[in-house]
């Protein structure tokens, strides 16, 4: 993650400490909420907007720069061996993907098929990872980082990729909760890379989306996967049609 985008996620996350919205950032700032709302979805910043919108919180831009120092202190990404010894006790990756979205212990036992003892086991082991901080009366402390993710092509998300994406695709996608998009199409490589940029863009906001409800109960969130994806690829059934000979490039698909 650039620099640019980790000061901005910080800067979100400051506006939300200070009680403040985009409604008043735009008010502040004497723009439409739409102009805001793109600025930070753009991540195109100036110097000056940036110590506006400090000045709003009473900040100084090295203020917010502090700040993004300090959170990037915490845990970012696990190791291969760490993924590793998660991925081989399905029960620890449960219990790590509940913490994770802030769940309590009482949360996991209730919900789960698990006693006091052996969640407590579980959460012992991330403390150890340095995932969590185990506190007196088995509250849960997270010490990583909000961007904070599973290594790309890791062994978590291999594991995830192996066992859980043929079940996730199987539905019909025709619940309120529920989307399913699929768009074929030819970019070039400038578009396919600006797409991409785009994706991410909206990883961001989902993640955005996610902390701002973790202070939710249970009873009001459900969980929620998003798969984002682009590649080059050609139908499987298709490929005993296709001119070896033609200059035609594969078609893009794209799934979400």
């Amino acid at each position: 993650m650039s620099q640019t985008t980790t000061l901005l996620v910080t800067l979100k996350k400051a506006l939300k400490a200070h009680g403040f919205t985009y409604a008043d950032v735009a008010k502040h700032m004497d723009l439409s909420q739409a102009s805001i709302k793109r600025l930070f979805s753009e991540e195109n910043f100036s110097l000056q907007r940036l110590e506006q919108i400090c000045q709003l919180m009473d900040m100084q831009i090295s203020d917010l720069v502090k700040q993004m120092s300090e959170q990037q202190a915490r845990l970012q990404q696990l190791s291969v061996e760490q993924e590793t010894e998660i991925t081989n006790d399905i029960a620890l990756l449960l219990v790590a993907v509940c913490v994770l979205n802030k769940w309590r212990m009482q949360d996991i036992v209730d919900y789960y098929q698990m006693s006091e003892p052996e969640c407590i086991g579980k959460l012992t082991k991330l403390d150890k990872l340095k995932i969590i901080e185990l506190l007196p009366g088995n509250r849960i402390k997270l010490l990583v980082d909000a961007n904070f993710g599973w290594l790309e092509n890791g062994p978590i998300q291999t594991f995830f990729q192996r066992t859980i994406g043929q079940e996730f695709f199987n539905s019909s996608f025709h619940l309120d909760d529920e989307c399913l998009i699929v768009l074929n199409g030819m970019l070039s490589l400038q578009s396919n890379g600006e797409f991409q940029r785009k994706l991410r863009r909206l990883a961001r906001e989902f993640e955005d989306l996610n902390h701002e409800d973790s202070s939710l109960s249970l009873t009001e969130r459900n969980g929620a996967t998003v798969v984002l994806a682009i590649r080059n690829w050609r139908y499987g059934l298709s490929r005993h049609l296709v001119n070896n000979g033609s200059p035609a490039k594969k078609p893009q698909i794209i799934k979400r």
